[in-house]
């Protein structure tokens, strides 16, 4: 039975780190060029995000749920060494959303908190690209 779950998990990684890719090579560029306004794109961007955040912890945490620390099962050697960017790419999703996004709503010192959330952002494909690469290579 913990075989048929552990076989979700490249599946959930290839999710996580696909939406990702998807929303910030694809979609939110696709918004400032289409909409009417940056205003308007930058409200839209902002909900998925949001949006983005919680699929991302979803797949994070389900993932860390499959491969807790100490848990028997093959291939259990490569999905530890995951581990780390799991719980990171997590944490940049939650501090993004929580952090940093307020204060790029509130224009507070727009252009380094727009910085900072991007590189979190590029920090967070990276940190699910490796779980992906981990889960999925064959030894």
């Amino acid at each position: 039975m913990a075989e048929r779950f552990l076989a979700l998990a490249p599946w959930l990684a290839a999710l996580w780190w696909g939406s990702l890719t998807t929303l910030g090579a694809l979609v939110v560029p696709l918004l400032f060029v289409h909409l009417p306004s940056p205003a308007l794109a930058g409200g839209m961007a902002a909900k998925l995000f949001t949006a983005q955040t919680w699929l991302s912890t979803g797949c994070g945490l389900l993932l860390l749920l499959l491969h807790r620390p100490g848990q028997a099962g093959p291939g259990n050697g490569r999905t530890q060494a995951a581990l780390v960017f799991m719980l990171l790419g997590v944490l940049l999703a939650l501090l993004s959303e929580f952090a940093v996004a307020p204060r790029i709503v509130s224009r507070e010192s727009l252009r380094l908190w727009h910085s900072v959330g991007s590189a979190m952002f590029a920090l967070q494909w990276l940190c699910a690209g490796v779980t992906f690469w981990q889960l999925t290579r064959k030894h």
